[in-house]
């Protein structure tokens, strides 16, 4: 075995080891949980635009899209456009025409001023309006349909119906090898009196429970579970989806 192998099975078996420790595994939700009264996703930027998201699930991004070198990376939810930034700045250094498409039901004026003027913006489109209204499904389609390697990020209205029919509309555009990566279904995995209100999103209500549902009669994608028990901390933990056939 050879160094580069010895040092990736050395990864592999540190990995499975911690996806086998609960201890540990609780210690990073309790950390989730107490950090989250100061809101300690929004505290982070990408290239100077601010991204609410972990660090953890930051660095698996871009893991994920230099393995996978999608030509167009689909985001549903902008927000202050970080992701965006973050997923843009990946495929620039992959070199190529690599596209980044985020829509927004509202993508407010001052943070779209910021997205247009950034380096980057070369590689991003908007599109404003539901993700999942039939019109927007539609111009989504029409956007990608020359595309050969498409990775799908959600990360919008984090409701069970919401993203349930999100996986619906965009998941079959993801190719074999590439991901269909779904934020938050760590909305599962809180208290179930965890206060999230004025979102009507809780436990038996989100994400993750959408995954759920949208893999027993889909078994062309399977969780990558490789990737949750390496980052502890993720908002993702069965988000990560990985396309097989």
């Amino acid at each position: 075995m050879n160094p580069i192998e010895q040092f990736n099975a050395e990864k592999q078996k540190n990995t499975e080891e911690m996806g086998k420790n609960q201890a540990l595994k609780q210690q990073g939700l309790d950390l989730m949980l107490s950090s989250s009264e100061h809101k300690y996703t929004y505290n982070f930027t990408w290239l100077g635009r601010p991204i609410i998201q972990y660090p953890q699930d930051m660095i698996a991004l871009q893991e994920v899209i230099w393995a996978v070198k999608p030509d167009l990376i689909i985001e549903t939810g902008i927000a202050h456009g970080g992701s965006l930034i973050l997923s843009a700045s990946i495929l620039a250094l992959l070199g190529g025409s690599g596209h980044v498409l985020g829509i927004d039901i509202d993508i407010r004026e001052h943070n779209r001023k910021e997205i247009e003027a950034h380096p980057l913006a070369k590689h991003i489109t908007m599109f404003e309006g539901s993700s999942v209204s039939d019109e927007m499904i539609k111009k989504v389609k029409e956007f990608a349909k020359d595309k050969k390697n498409v990775l799908v990020i959600l990360d919008s209205n984090h409701t069970h119906e919401h993203v349930l029919a999100e996986l619906k509309a965009y998941a079959p555009l993801v190719h074999k090898g590439s991901y269909c990566i779904v934020f938050d279904t760590a909305v599962e995995d809180m208290p179930a009196d965890y206060d999230w209100s004025p979102r009507p999103w809780g436990k038996g209500n989100n994400p993750k429970t959408a995954v759920w549902e949208y893999m027993k009669e889909n078994t062309n994608f399977e969780i990558d579970k490789t990737i949750e028990n390496k980052l502890l901390l993720t908002v993702a933990p069965d988000g990560y989806l990985k396309k097989v056939k």
